[in-house]
């Protein structure tokens, strides 16, 4: 694959001064170390956890390029910061940005002699790479449209952001077993994806004696997806708010104390659980929690980010309600680009009077143009933007009468189509494109999925959603989504070619995860054909409202779905079909080619 290497442009990119204390040292160690590495003072393997931990990967192609991430708490971005993130895709990287699944930006083929220079820029707006890989506690996620949700107990927002606080730069967790992950949700609809992360917090209510209603939290642990999915256990029945922070940093001290340090393919969580099984694991979280007041860094209390900005749910309201959760079924029948783009992008029922809107990033990628369009967007309109985990933009705090011109300037920036987080938007992770672990063009596929829904006629469907992987480790979230795909090496008439394995029936929600069921492997060119069929035969057998794991049970589940596409997992001959040994944007045949990945670093 060629090394792409950016035509840096005749201009002054001396970057602003950086304001904060915490980023500016950040940033000083790393001008420290670089050239001390570069002059083959520093160990390979040393500078490699010290680039990790700030936020620094390297790259399929291997050389100078890296790939930057950017930490953003809950997806939570400014005009400004958008701005600067557009600067540097331009000046420095290939002139886009990605979002992650944890609501992160990442941009690749930044040279490694400028990662500092770039952290400058980046931090002269308050955005920081600490902790966005390595082995850390990554950044903290939460629900997008938390304080706007129509169903929220509590706005977790200031929650997640208070808990990025306590643990960024926390010497607890700067030399884990294993990344540590943290979400949040405000309701049990779980858009924050709390079943499957390593700490996830569920915003619910209980009863008292008095019977009035105390709203706190459910947390749940050691989930996890990766070759060997887990779903998250309950804590306890309900944590109080006050007990929040030192639950978590209880089930954080058990996991530094306990994980695998011999093996990080088994060092997440969810191996302590499987090695000291729940009781005993459970047990331990309780007890450090019981004396972790004695702790000089005791988090316990109201948050002061809470205590500032309030945690008060949004509120039911009484307008439509539409794209919330998974699975979701929103009716298109209007005709107008508009009307289209309104029923299936826009939220309403929070009681405060506010819309939000879906801005649709494409393989959740953003231009340069995107980003200081959605800039301009945020400061013209007064609005809030975040990073949904599904890889888009959601503009929040509108108004109804602002919709028409939202509407027109997203067209502009083509980031207006309907369907946001529905069937068109493709759920991808980076796959064989930057990543030494993929096997398979994933992003490839993603594309050409996309093009047969828009073919076929079927982009707008509701309620179903597709995400893919390159290989087994679900960065894609492939076991949790209606179909997923992960790649797979396949062997044909004696050649090696590029397949996936399809899985259905996958599901996050109301404190449940299901893991998708396999359904058949398939060569990678009659992947976008077999979705195609499902998605088909769903929208013609669905009973009215009907969810897509509902109609999968009642047909038979994944296997008599598999049965139906039998057809599809023969390879043809190669002379027949070449194309079927060449994998999606890619020219040569076919060879496996996994590297050494730092995502296992």
């Amino acid at each position: 694959m060629a090394v792409i290497t950016p035509q840096l442009p005749d201009v002054d990119l001396t970057p602003p001064e950086v304001t904060d204390p915490d980023i500016a040292s950040d940033i000083a160690k790393f001008e420290e170390l670089l050239p001390q590495y570069l002059a083959g003072e520093i160990d390979e393997d040393v500078f490699r956890v010290f680039r990790l931990t700030n936020g620094i990967y390297g790259q399929r192609q291997g050389g100078r390029n890296q790939m930057i991430r950017v930490r953003m708490p809950y997806g939570s971005i400014t005009a400004d910061q958008l701005d600067m993130l557009g600067f540097v895709a331009k000046n420095y990287s290939r002139q886009w940005g990605h979002i992650t699944t944890r609501q992160n930006i990442q941009m690749h083929f930044v040279q490694l002699e400028l990662i500092p220079e770039v952290m400058k820029h980046l931090g002269s707006v308050g955005l920081s790479t600490r902790e966005a890989c390595g082995d850390t506690i990554r950044n903290v996620q939460g629900c997008h449209l938390a304080g706007a949700c129509p169903y929220e107990v509590l706005d977790v927002s200031a929650w997640a952001e208070a808990a990025n606080d306590h643990f960024i730069r926390n010497p607890l967790g700067q030399r884990l077993p294993r990344k540590f992950k943290i979400n949040f949700s405000g309701c049990d609809t779980d858009c924050g994806q709390a079943m499957f992360n390593d700490a996830g917090v569920i915003a619910v209510t209980r009863t008292l004696d008095d019977g009035t209603i105390e709203a706190g939290f459910r947390v749940f642990v050691a989930g996890g997806l990766g070759a060997n999915p887990h779903a998250a256990l309950a804590v306890e029945e309900f944590t109080p708010k006050e007990e929040l922070l030192p639950t978590i940093e209880s089930i954080l001290r058990v996991f530094e104390q306990t994980g695998n340090r011999s093996n990080k393919l088994r060092a997440r969580m969810k191996w302590v659980v499987g090695e000291l099984g729940w009781e005993e694991t459970q047990q331990r979280i309780l007890s450090t929690r019981k004396l972790l007041i004695a702790s000089s860094s005791w988090p316990g209390g109201i948050p002061e980010a809470v205590e500032k900005a309030g945690d008060a749910p949004a509120g039911r309201g009484t307008g439509p309600m539409t794209a919330i959760g998974h699975g979701v079924n929103v009716a298109f029948g209007s005709q107008t680009p508009y009307d289209r783009w309104e029923a299936a992008n826009v939220v309403r029922g929070a009681a405060n009077g506010t819309v939000s809107a879906y801005a649709w990033c494409r393989l959740g990628d953003i231009t340069v143009e995107q980003f200081h369009g959605m800039a301009s967007i945020v400061r013209d309109f007064d609005v809030e933007v975040r990073a949904t985990n599904r890889q888009n933009f959601i503009l929040r705090g509108l108004s109804d009468e602002q919709l028409p011109e939202l509407h027109r300037r997203l067209g502009e920036l083509d980031m207006a189509q309907p369907g946001a987080e529905l069937v068109r938007d493709v759920l991808s992770c980076p796959g064989a494109d930057t990543c030494g672990l993929a096997v398979t063009q994933s992003r490839g596929l993603a594309s050409a999925i996309g093009e047969q829904l828009e073919e076929h006629g079927l982009a707008e469907v509701s309620g179903v959603r597709i995400n893919i992987s390159g290989c087994t480790n679900s960065c894609g979230h492939h076991h949790t989504a209606d179909i997923g795909f992960f790649g797979v090496e396949r062997r044909a008439h004696g050649q090696s070619a590029p397949g996936y394995q399809m899985l259905l029936g996958g599901h996050v929600g109301q404190e449940q995860i299901q893991f998708g069921a396999k359904a058949l492997r398939l060569p990678a060119k009659a992947a976008p054909e077999a979705a195609i069929r499902v998605i088909r035969r769903f929208t013609e057998e669905r009973d009215a409202g009907e969810a897509f794991a509902a109609w999968l049970e009642r047909v038979g589940g994944a296997d008599a779905v598999a049965s139906d596409l039998a057809d599809l997992g023969v390879f043809p001959e190669p002379a027949l079909a070449p194309d079927f040994y060449v994998d999606f944007d890619e020219t040569s045949p076919y060879v496996k080619d996994v590297g050494v990945s730092e995502c296992a670093t």
